[in-house]
């Protein structure tokens, strides 16, 4: 006869709570895109990345040769929430956005 029952080890439905709660918190997370155009330049898009989204000025760089080269990227990934803000900073300065 088995010593073990499965319902004597507690850490299994700790291990099935972390899993669900992580399936829950990616969930709800968004990505903020940002699109190419031939309207603004490197320096407009660069300057407001790091005004609107708070990057770095390396980090807003590096999005912004993505978004040049790929067409667009991901700048920032977050709840709708705190998302909103952000996209709506961005295209009042003239750059196309969306929350997908």
């Amino acid at each position: 006869m088995n010593r073990f029952h499965s319902s004597s080890f507690p850490f299994q439905h700790e291990e099935e709570d972390v899993a669900l709660m992580e399936e829950v918190q990616t969930s709800d997370m968004n990505d903020l895109v940002v699109y190419n155009d031939d309207v603004n330049t490197f320096e407009h898009v660069i300057q407001v990345l790091m005004s609107v989204c708070g990057h770095s000025p390396e980090q807003a760089e590096q999005c912004t040769l993505l978004i040049h080269y790929k067409g667009k990227c991901t700048v920032k990934m977050g709840s709708l929430n705190e998302l909103k803000p952000m996209r709506q900073g961005i295209c009042d300065k003239g750059i196309s956005a969306e929350i997908l």
